[in-house]
């Protein structure tokens, strides 16, 4: 998986390539404990990423509980693979997806 991460006045985007899976989700978490400290938006931008399990939905919620208490974080360009997913578990209540 591919992480890139863009930082402007508080506003930080995430791109995400790859699958969001066992293997990758810790890496992700890591970046995203510094990555939204002083945030006051968070997006992630998931339009190249193919898979997301069940780690990786662990870490979407972490960072939307964070973000609760300090801004706002929204998830765009979600493919239908993903959007799935999300519907089945139910994220599709708990995130703002564009």
């Amino acid at each position: 998986m591919t992480i890139n991460t863009a930082a402007e006045n508080g506003n930080v985007t995430i791109a995400l390539a790859g699958r969001l899976d066992s293997v990758t989700a810790p890496e992700l978490e890591t970046k995203l404990d510094d990555a939204i400290k002083d945030a006051k938006t968070l997006c992630f931008d998931l339009k190249d990423l193919e898979y997301i399990s069940s780690p990786g939905l662990r870490v979407l919620l972490k960072a939307q509980k964070a973000m609760n208490t300090q801004g706002k974080m929204t998830v765009k360009g979600v493919n239908e693979v993903v959007m799935e997913v999300f519907e089945v578990t139910g994220f599709t209540d708990i995130l703002t997806i564009e």
